[in-house]
């Protein structure tokens, strides 16, 4: 059952608008990514589900969080049909992300009151997830859609809340372009964790990455 309702998931969203996106086989290495963030100040947190047996990292990192990490929430990342999005919610997870749009996975969220955030590519799609719920939509893939696409959807349609991920750095000039266009946060993969740093276990480098991303966003 998830920790955190939809109502706390967005709060914590909103106080730390940048939510890393993260994958690692090792469960010990993805625990440390995550307290890494926490100490950098992120509250909302998505595990990607990428890899074999991810579900069982998954488990590991949520009752780790629950002790280490109490204020974070664990949401799940790369899921598209409703068996999987049930698992992990199974597991705890306190939101679901998808590259895609799936209105089943809406279904089995929305039963749990679990938020469900599901890749839009199209304004259309972005108006179809809303009608079933989806309060925070995310435009995917950023790097090719653009700030633009952003700033033009909000134009007709303001009430809606965008997460951008896919192109998104942890730089002054990259995230003024995403939050200037609108969007509600940002989330953030590969940029915040290179891989010789993940490597090397230097966690000091992911919380100072973190709470230099979350001082540009919050400007």
């Amino acid at each position: 059952m998830a920790k955190f309702d939809k109502q706390a998931v967005m709060a914590k969203i909103k106080e730390a608008p940048m939510v890393p996106v993260f994958y690692h086989k090792d469960a010990e290495i993805a625990c440390q990514v995550v307290k890494a963030c926490y100490e950098g100040g992120v509250r909302a947190f998505e595990f990607t589900n990428r890899g074999d047996f991810a579900h069982e990292v998954f488990e590991k990192v949520v009752k780790f969080a629950a002790t280490e990490c109490p204020e974070m929430a664990i949401g799940v990342g790369s899921v598209v049909e409703p068996g999987t999005a049930a698992l992990y919610m199974q597991l705890g997870a306190c939101f679901v992300v998808g590259p895609l749009f799936n209105p089943e996975v809406a279904r089995v969220c929305n039963r749990r009151q679990v938020p469900y955030t599901p890749g839009c590519g199209s304004i259309s799609e972005v108006g179809a997830a809303q009608e079933v719920g989806c309060e925070l939509c995310k435009v995917f893939p950023g790097d090719v859609l653009g700030p633009k696409f952003v700033k033009g959807l909000l134009a007709p349609m303001p009430w809606s809340k965008l997460m951008v991920t896919g192109g998104v750095e942890p730089t002054e000039e990259n995230l003024n372009a995403w939050f200037s266009a609108g969007v509600y946060c940002v989330g953030m993969g590969s940029k915040l964790f290179p891989k010789d740093k993940v490597a090397a276990k230097d966690w000091a480098y992911i919380t100072n990455k973190c709470k230099e991303a979350l001082g540009y966003a919050k400007k």
